[in-house]
C-alpha cells in the first residue's frame, strides 16, 4: 500500500496520534524509540531510511504487508499488520518514526 504524493510526505507529524496508533497495535512490544528490543529501535530505523525519497512508503509497506522479518535474536517471524488502512494514519506513523 503506497502513501501517494509529496504533500503527504511533507505533512506535519501528529506525534501523539502516531504513538497512540503504535500503542494500540502493540508496536512497543518489539520496538522502542531508542533501544533495541525484539526489533530495531525506531531511531535506528529513521537513521537508515530518512534520506531515502521513498522512506514513508517503505515503512508503510513494512507495517501493512505482514512479510517475514528477522528479529534481533536471528529468528524469523511474520511482522504484524497494523489495524488501519487509512493512508493519513499510516503516513503519519511513518513520518513520526522518521522524525526520531
Amino acid at each position: 500500500m503506497a502513501v501517494a504524493g509529496m504533500a503527504r510526505a511533507q505533512a506535519p507529524v501528529d506525534a501523539e496520534a502516531a504513538r497512540m496508533l503504535a500503542k494500540r497495535n502493540d508496536c512497543f512490544k518489539c520496538h522502542a524509540i531508542d533501544k533495541t528490543k525484539k526489533g530495531p529501535a525506531y531511531n535506528r530505523v529513521a537513521a537508515r531510511l530518512k534520506t531515502k525519497p521513498d522512506a514513508v512508503e517503505v515503512i508503510v509497506e513494512h507495517i501493512t504487508s505482514g512479510r517475514m522479518v528477522q528479529l534481533q535474536d536471528g529468528s524469523d517471524e511474520k511482522h504484524p499488520v497494523i489495524d488501519t488502512r487509512n493512508p493519513d494514519e499510516l503516513g503519519n506513523l511513518a513520518r513520526w518514526i522518521l522524525s526520531l
